[in-house]
């Protein structure tokens, strides 16, 4: 009751017409940045901060709370229609949101994903409010195997549902995860696959690489073809979502709430693992048999995931002070630079910054729906421009993205250099998506797995030593034998099937 009551609270907090504003501008700035190729929520946070410093802390937060799931939606915007992920988390939307907008559902796939965001953000919301503590504790007691184990399950999950072959799907991760060796070791400050090269010395950024593959690459890929079919603009289609549609998306919304808002808790990758995870689920539970060709499920479920993974997020950095994502880490910058360290007395110390901060989140949520669902239809005629100088906008705004990451010429080069990667893989039919969460998971995989074996004085048991990675583990073998076991099965459906 004492909760409920804080709440109500915040609520009044949040509905004060000064910050009723503040949430709205910070939801527009939010969708509008996170459309842009390369641009996400945190660059936004870390862009407008010192934009605050005339503001409250309250006012403050609550404005980046709804730039954080403003940019989180906008991402999904270009995936969907331009197959260029604004954002890491939205990487996944591409895969079925593009085909869809390419078979003239453009529209539709927008409205899955502005509902998707709002079920899967109304669902996080609630449960940080009823479990915060809970799934704090949780987060305390995995380790570095049970991380490591989480990362392997990502890995062969993601791998084992995409493209024509598993051998294609785990050359694609090998990619991935070498682009990620690039750079200097960090226990041991060893320069590896830098070839002297000063300026490659800290890695190559994800945002660089993932829109190298998708945008640089598609929009080559795009080009190569022009002269061998018809290069007319996309149909857009009707608006809005059928009953149909809805019948196939709200179990997804609802799958995708539950796997995305632990896994934003935990500090094992923020919304790209639930989001790899919850793409595979739907594919390994579709009754339609529409995924590479555009399903919807593939567009719900990743959405809602990777909102309601957003809310987790803010679980772990308002309970223990600790940010799982890089906007996180923004926010947390944010707290401190007014004097306040988020953790588990943030609550008693700062109840109206807390409560206010939560309650804006539903506020900025309902905004984010009533902003979004009219203007997918305007958003999917952008497919109506003609596709040479709509890949040529793309290009240039890629370009501007890539720069602005550090202001490096290199950067640059490498956008290229993998956009060149990333078309030569469309030519031979090696998936884009194992490469890009190599590279963002790789690093962090290594990491828990050289502290996990530290921790064993390399006994390789040391990475299987608690019964939740015994666990994932268990999940990664039935996912890797599942091929062989369904050669088993078939021969006793076979016949009933056809009766």
């Amino acid at each position: 009751m004492d909760t409920f009551g804080q709440l109500i609270d915040g609520f009044g907090t949040a509905l004060s017409p000064w910050h009723l504003l503040l949430a709205a501008v910070g939801v527009l700035l939010g969708t509008f940045i996170g459309v842009l190729p390369g641009i996400g929520p945190a660059m936004a946070v870390a862009l407008l901060l010192p934009l605050t410093y005339g503001l409250d802390v309250t006012a403050a937060m609550i404005m980046f709370a709804g730039i954080y799931y403003g940019g989180m939606f906008g991402g999904s915007t270009t995936s969907i229609l331009l197959n260029t992920p604004g954002e890491t988390a939205s990487v996944v939307t591409a895969i079925e949101g593009n085909l869809m907008a390419k078979r003239g559902r453009g529209a539709q796939a927008l409205a899955a994903a502005a509902l998707g965001h709002f079920v899967g953000a109304m669902i996080g919301t609630i449960l940080l409010v009823v479990l915060a503590p809970v799934i704090a504790k949780l987060a305390l007691n995995l380790g570095a195997p049970d991380f490591f184990a989480i990362m392997v399950l990502a890995f062969i999950a993601v791998t084992s549902v995409l493209g024509a072959s598993r051998v294609r799907g785990f050359a694609s991760l090998l990619i991935g995860l070498t682009i990620g060796l690039i750079g200097l070791d960090e226990m041991t400050g060893q320069s590896r696959l830098t070839f002297g090269s000063l300026e490659l010395a800290d890695g190559i950024d994800i945002v660089v690489v993932a829109v190298g593959l998708f945008a640089v690459g598609e929009s080559l890929w795009v080009a190569s073809r022009l002269r061998h079919s018809a290069a007319g603009p996309i149909p857009v289609g009707r608006p809005w979502l059928g009953r149909a549609d809805l019948r196939r998306t709200w179990k997804p919304w609802l799958r995708g709430s539950a796997i995305g808002f632990p896994f934003g808790a935990i500090p094992a990758g923020g919304a790209e693992i639930p989001t790899f995870l919850s793409y595979a689920a739907e594919k390994r539970l579709a009754k339609h048999d529409e995924f590479g060709k555009g399903a919807i499920e593939g567009v719900a479920g990743p959405e809602a995931t990777a909102s309601a993974s957003a809310s987790g997020t803010l679980v772990t950095m308002l309970t223990l002070g600790l940010p799982t994502t890089a906007t996180a880490a923004v926010m947390l910058a944010a707290f401190q630079q007014y004097g306040i360290q988020p953790g588990p007395l943030l609550f008693e110390h700062e109840p109206a910054l807390v409560w206010g901060l939560i309650a804006s989140l539903f506020i900025g949520t309902l905004l984010l729906l009533a902003l979004n669902l009219p203007l997918a239809p305007i958003w999917a005629k952008l497919l109506r421009i003609p596709r040479p100088y709509l890949y040529a906008g793309i290009l240039f705004f890629a370009s501007v993205g890539a720069y602005a990451v550090s202001g490096q010429v290199i950067d640059l080069i490498m956008l290229y250099v993998i956009g060149l990667l990333g078309f030569a893989m469309r030519r031979y039919g090696i998936p884009v998506l194992p490469a890009v969460i190599g590279v963002i998971l790789g690093p962090a995989a290594e990491q828990q797995m050289r502290r996990a074996l530290q921790l064993s004085d390399g006994d390789l048991s040391g990475l299987v030593n608690t019964p939740f990675s015994i666990t994932v583990y268990v999940l990664v073998a039935l996912i890797l034998a599942w091929p062989l076991i369904r050669r088993l099965l078939p021969r006793r459906h076979r016949e009933p099937a056809n009766t």
